[in-house]
């Protein structure tokens, strides 16, 4: 939003990122089966990578499986088929005790700052929690710890002793973000963490993401339907339709340059903070309905809403295929 875009200072460039993967996504599936039968494909053969100290941005409109990946790749959801390798492992077939490396070294920040704390825990033992579980740290060293991430994350010690009803929604995203650095992640899944804060908010903890990230080296796959926030604060950016990828490239390259139909449908959607240009721009309106994801049909799953659908995108789905340097697209147009 262009409210947003003003008050942002920080920037998400991050010196030193590495070459090496620390996330890989290979054919990713992930199905619910319901009880009359029929298969809701939430995600259908996803790949992507994310790289040390990078953040991947993950698009599309509601209903297109952001969320459901996300926690997939986390591990709170076991995959209906294929792979999800964090620093080279398969998280699906880890030990007990790497299983239990691996939910210190990646965590979750979660869309709704009001659902996802409990109520009846002070700040202290929600932030704590993990440390713990993780048996990290002494008793004293602990309250030490919890004093420190809560001045990490904007808030003071004195907020420790209260409960989650005391703090606004601000704050306790704040809370969140603070339970999931208490136990020194690499990768965090930022699953749409400002879409339930005020405007006025989202800026200040897209912008506290931001300098955790510079600081800590974390990595993150950032999750959100806000798309002038997702390029601001993504490195690379990846497109969902109904379970798919159709589209992934350097951020500014794909806002630039986008390719898939799709895409290009989401960005003229973008508002531009200039009255003129708004008001003259012609925004690209999708035809037809969004199709269901129980059962789906073959071929592209966009098929029915684009105006450039041929008779082969029927038969064959479109596979990511290369465009220029970093930008891939699934659409039989390329």
């Amino acid at each position: 939003m262009p409210s947003n875009q003003s008050m942002m200072t920080e920037t998400r460039k991050i010196e030193g990122i590495g070459p090496q993967k620390i996330v890989e996504v290979q054919n990713l599936k992930k199905y619910f089966y319901l009880k009359n039968g029929a298969i809701l494909t939430a995600v259908d053969d996803l790949s992507f990578e994310i790289g040390c100290g990078e953040t991947l941005g993950l698009v599309g409109e509601s209903g297109c499986g952001k969320t459901t990946c996300g926690r997939t790749v986390i591990g709170l959801y076991q995959a209906t088929a294929g792979e999800v390798r964090f620093n080279g492992k398969n998280i699906f077939t880890l030990a007990k005790n790497e299983k239990q490396d691996f939910t210190k070294k990646a965590q979750i920040i979660f869309q709704d700052p009001y659902a996802s704390l409990d109520p009846r825990m002070t700040v202290a033992d929600i932030i704590s929690e993990g440390l713990d579980i993780h048996k990290m740290y002494s008793l004293k060293e602990r309250y030490e710890k919890v004093h420190e991430l809560l001045a990490l994350v904007g808030l003071n010690k004195e907020h420790a002793n209260r409960f989650p009803h005391e703090f606004s929604g601000g704050q306790r995203q704040r809370i969140g973000i603070a339970r999931a650095l208490a136990i020194e992640p690499q990768f965090i899944v930022c699953d749409e963490p400002i879409s339930a804060l005020d405007v006025s908010i989202q800026a200040q903890i897209i912008n506290l993401l931001i300098k955790l990230q510079r600081d800590l080296k974390l990595t993150y796959l950032f999750i959100a339907h806000d798309l002038s926030m997702v390029r601001h604060i993504s490195d690379r950016v990846g497109v969902m339709y109904l379970g798919s990828m159709v589209e992934i490239g350097q951020s500014d390259e794909l806002y630039n340059n986008p390719q898939h139909p799709y895409t290009k449908a989401l960005l003229s959607a973008i508002p531009i903070p200039d009255p003129e240009i708004e008001k003259n721009r012609k925004r690209i309106e999708l035809e037809g309905e969004v199709p269901s994801p129980i059962n789906p049909k073959p071929g592209c799953r966009f098929k029915g809403r684009c105006r450039y659908a041929k008779p082969l995108c029927e038969q064959e789905r479109p596979q990511l295929k290369q465009v220029t340097l970093d930008h891939f697209v699934a659409c039989h147009l390329y």
